[in-house]
């Protein structure tokens, strides 16, 4: 097994720390990829021509004033660019989303601010001009570390792409992160510890590790439905799970959600505002974003077609399609549905504040009778491991 050189662990200092509050985050979805994974039900599109990054980013910046008009005065606690494949953007253009995210909000030094990257060798090279423009995160979709598999699952790379990849983003970047499916067809226990075992010795800080699913509208779901694709069933699932929870574990790359791992400190600030229910600007083609006004949260959403949303942008200063106010029963369900997939488990005062009522103790009681949940103390509550293999049972149970 060949191991990286480790990286220097100082420069992580300079990131703000994690202050537990929920945050404001800015997202922005670049919605083109080079070519769509069989898997994927991503707002990620295909153009065969050059895509107009100048055009595209005047309308980023557009959408962005119109929602700072919603959002009001904020600071900004994390950036994240995903998509589709933001490492086809000119980091020049990732330089003029980030000064405009500047402009509208407060966007204080030593947030973070992560991108999202494919591991070919020409997007790899544009990674020295990504950090100048400003980001110091980088989240690489690696997703296998075989070349079988990554053919299976469409990616244009191969291992030696993703290593390259890795190592290069590990010398330029303070913080780094990789994704791996497991599940895959036909993959073993073993198959996937050993798997795990040696992305762990590339990892730096952050694994985000993510079982296989089937998704409607995708070429995966035609093969299986057809019965031309077989994943491991719910038994053999479980089995992959509990044994990525313990050897994440014993390395020191803990799960804090139910597919996320990190060295302690080094959890995704942007996610987990996400999971903590914060708020978050969606700018972009199916951009969605939670924005609160006064004691009100509102739901918004963009249209998903790229070049309608950008007419959309250049004739009414936006391309959203929906903006929905959420009463307190959905912000409470949301709120236990996204918190409940933390370790650090859903604040009780505050679900009580938003849903008006305790939680059912019937309900409750089963659920800790059988190991499915646990009480940290009076203020919170979390699932247990065994809960979070069933986590849209347990969520359905508690917020009845």
């Amino acid at each position: 097994m060949d191991t990286l050189e480790q990286p220097n662990l100082t420069r992580y200092a300079a990131l703000l720390p994690d202050t537990g509050e929920p945050g404001f985050g800015v997202y922005v979805h670049w919605p083109f990829c080079a070519a769509k994974c069989p898997y994927c039900d991503f707002n990620s599109h295909v153009r065969h021509q050059p895509v107009d990054q100048e055009r595209f980013t005047a309308a980023f910046l557009k959408e962005m004033a119109t929602v700072r008009q919603l959002s009001g005065p904020k600071t900004v606690t994390s950036v994240f660019l995903g998509g589709g494949t933001p490492s086809l953007m000119n980091p020049s253009t990732v330089a003029a989303i980030l000064d405009g995210i500047g402009k509208h909000w407060h966007m204080p030094d030593g947030i973070e601010i992560t991108m999202e990257a494919n591991p070919s060798s020409v997007e790899a090279e544009r990674f020295r001009g990504y950090r100048a423009a400003g980001v110091n995160r980088v989240s690489l979709g690696v997703q296998a570390l075989n070349d079988r598999d990554l053919k299976f699952l469409g990616r244009l790379h191969d291992v030696a792409d993703a290593l390259k990849a890795i190592k290069l983003a590990r010398d330029i970047f303070p913080r780094m992160s990789f994704d791996l499916i497991y599940a895959r067809p036909n993959q073993t226990v073993d198959e996937w510890e050993r798997e795990l075992k040696e992305a762990i010795s590339y990892a730096v800080d952050h694994l985000s590790l993510y079982q296989l699913t089937i998704e409607e509208g995708t070429p995966f779901f035609g093969l299986h439905k057809a019965g031309k694709l077989i994943v491991p069933d719910g038994d053999q699932s479980a089995l992959l799970y509990e044994a990525t929870q313990e050897i994440t574990a014993r390395e020191g790359l803990p799960a804090y959600e139910v597919s996320n791992h990190a060295r302690p400190g080094a959890e995704s600030r942007h996610n987990l505002t996400y999971w903590r229910y914060g708020e978050y600007a969606g700018i972009g083609p199916g951009a969605h974003g939670r924005l609160t006004r006064g004691s009100m949260k509102i739901a918004t959403a963009t249209e998903r077609k790229p070049e309608s949303w950008l007419d959309l942008v250049e004739r009414d200063g936006h391309g959203m399609i929906d903006q929905e106010q959420l009463g307190y029963e959905e912000q409470a369900d949301e709120l236990l549905l996204m918190g409940l997939r933390l370790k650090e488990g859903v604040d009780l005062a505050r679900w009580q504040q938003l849903s008006g009522r305790d939680l059912d103790p019937k309900r409750e009681e089963f659920l800790l009778e059988h190991g499915f949940i646990e009480r940290i103390g009076n203020s919170r509550l979390r699932c247990t491991p065994s809960g979070m293999l069933i986590l849209d049972s347990v969520v359905a149970d508690l917020a009845c």
